[in-house]
């Protein structure tokens, strides 16, 4: 049996339960947080830097458990996963409407195309798995976006 705060956390609220592309609603979910981060006067990195250290670590365990539970290693419902991976990509430069654009569309087509070492990461145990290809999915969204506001295509 699958303890509710497990099952809330890793579904995100239910949003894991949306019908189509949970993963896609688990990054909406993490860039309309962010965007109500913008909003806030101040500087939003250590709001951002809390939420991905909190949506990491209690993501693994929620995510180890329903995982388990349901004894399938990756299951869609399941986006805190794609939570974390948003806000590592958006910890890199300051938050804007173009940078939350963007932040969005590198981090699912990293999280999509899983290049190494991401789609390696999946294959770890439990929660592990299921959070790491998608922090490595942010961490290359998140570099890329640090390159195209060097470039000046963001501000």
């Amino acid at each position: 049996m699958i303890p509710r705060a497990a099952h809330f956390l890793a579904t995100c609220g239910g949003v894991g339960y949306l019908p189509i592309a949970p993963g896609t609603w688990g990054s909406l979910l993490a860039v309309a947080i962010a965007g109500c981060l913008y909003l806030i006067p101040g500087e939003p990195f250590p709001l951002l830097l809390a939420g991905l250290i909190g949506s990491t670590v209690l993501g693994t365990w929620a995510a180890h458990r329903v995982a388990s539970d349901l004894g399938d290693s990756d299951p869609s419902r399941v986006v805190i996963d794609e939570v974390a991976g948003q806000f590592l990509t958006l910890m890199w430069v300051p938050l804007s409407l173009s940078s939350l654009y963007l932040g969005f569309v590198f981090f699912r087509v990293f999280d999509i195309l899983k290049p190494p070492p991401a789609r390696q990461a999946e294959g770890l145990a439990g929660g592990y798995g299921i959070m790491t290809d998608d922090l490595v999915a942010g961490l290359y969204a998140g570099l890329l976006l640090l390159l195209v506001r060097w470039l000046g295509f963001v501000g």
